[in-house]
């Protein structure tokens, strides 16, 4: 049905096969039960842990597997849209918050936190949105203040995904008052005094995941807890958000493909009219059309991909494919939505697991009209 894609090779195909099999044991039997809990149960952490599955990128010596190929963390984050999970929040973990410890932690730091994070004995978080700044870094609150053996850290953050799960926090604040772009960023543990977590936050969708708002009262940062230079939080902000905006577009286009393959089984099942949803020409037409957008962003994915393999991604076309993937995958919804009529807004029809987890990609299809007629 799809044009092919041309990124992947036998290795990630038979990790795909593996992390597949790991989803449909671990997370589909429980996403319904997640779904009422508002949060995911711990252990699917710890499970992911004992398979690999958590930051793959990390070297040997601290527990990792030492893959420098983002295509892995690619086929786990395609592979959780593909069943519609919103909870375990995956690529979060390895793919924007691991990567600050990989690159700005000392070594002391990656052997206490880092090995933790792979076994799943800790969740990551990232804490940079706040209440009255929203997503302008500049203008951030939240304030260290430098001591002779820690910093104090307080303010507050806000849409914190991994909210309540979370044992290591990330956590931007501005070191110089004098200075907008002079941040830090301080390792906050689990646990630390002053620091607290509010209600988890109720949402229109992506119930299972556990967001919420974090508080900062006094809380002392261990100096062994700064990241790097306390002076240029900001800088490796900007050095990482491309990869984070990647995340958001592997995740918008394969929920696409989702969307269309689960609408695609319905249009044949559904009658109107004495035939088939999918016979009338419009749903054809329209099918065609989100097929053809669909191809489109995984070839802009794809090549966003090859470019943080080869260290060229720039921030631009991330932020170019962080606003497109995201704009078509609203329209496919909606347009998915439409053709499963007043069903389209059941929360039966929601859950992708029930019926998308037994099909995907690779149909032998020589064309979208052929297979709807």
């Amino acid at each position: 049905m799809y044009m092919p894609r041309k990124i992947f090779n036998e290795d990630h195909e038979q990790f795909r096969t593996a992390f597949r099999s790991f989803v449909e044991k671990e997370i589909v039997p429980n996403q319904e039960q997640w779904e009422k809990d508002g949060i995911v149960d711990r252990n699917l952490w710890l499970k992911a842990g004992e398979n690999g599955f958590l930051v793959p990128m990390a070297e040997e010596k601290y527990g990792g597997l030492g893959i420098g190929d983002h295509r892995f963390d690619v086929v786990m984050c395609e592979e959780l849209a593909r069943v519609n999970e919103r909870g375990f929040m995956l690529g979060l973990h390895n793919m924007v918050v691991a990567p600050y410890l990989i690159s700005y932690a000392n070594d002391e730091q990656k052997q206490r936190l880092l090995s933790r994070c792979i076994n799943g004995e800790a969740i990551l978080a990232v804490g940079m949105t706040e209440p009255g700044a929203g997503s302008d870094l500049a203008g951030m609150r939240t304030t260290a203040v430098e001591k002779d053996d820690h910093w104090l850290l307080n303010g507050s953050k806000i849409f914190i995904s991994n909210g309540i799960l979370s044992d290591i926090i990330v956590v931007a604040a501005k070191t110089n008052p004098d200075n907008p772009h002079e941040m830090g960023l301080f390792l906050v543990e689990r646990g630390m005094e002053g620091f607290s977590r509010g209600e988890p936050l109720k949402k229109m969708g992506m119930k299972s995941q556990d967001t919420a708002e974090l508080f900062f009262d006094n809380v002392k940062i261990p100096k062994a807890n700064v990241l790097g230079d306390p002076g240029k939080g900001f800088v490796y902000m900007m050095e990482k958000l491309p990869v984070e905006r990647l995340n958001l577009c592997i995740d918008a286009v394969a929920s696409a493909r989702t969307a269309l393959d689960l609408t695609k089984e319905y249009i044949k099942e559904r009658k109107a009219f004495g035939q088939a949803v999918s016979k009338f020409q419009n749903t054809r037409f329209k099918m065609a059309e989100m097929k053809t957008e669909i191809d489109l962003g995984f070839a802009y994915v794809d090549r966003m991909i090859e470019q943080v393999n080869e260290g060229t991604l720039s921030a631009a076309d991330a932020c170019g494919g962080k606003y497109w993937t995201s704009e078509m995958l609203c329209r496919v919804v909606d347009e998915c939505l439409q053709l499963h009529g007043g069903y389209g807004f059941m929360d039966e029809y929601r859950n992708c697991s029930k019926s998308v987890g037994k099909t995907f990609v690779h149909v032998p299809i020589d064309s979208l009209f052929n297979e709807l007629a």
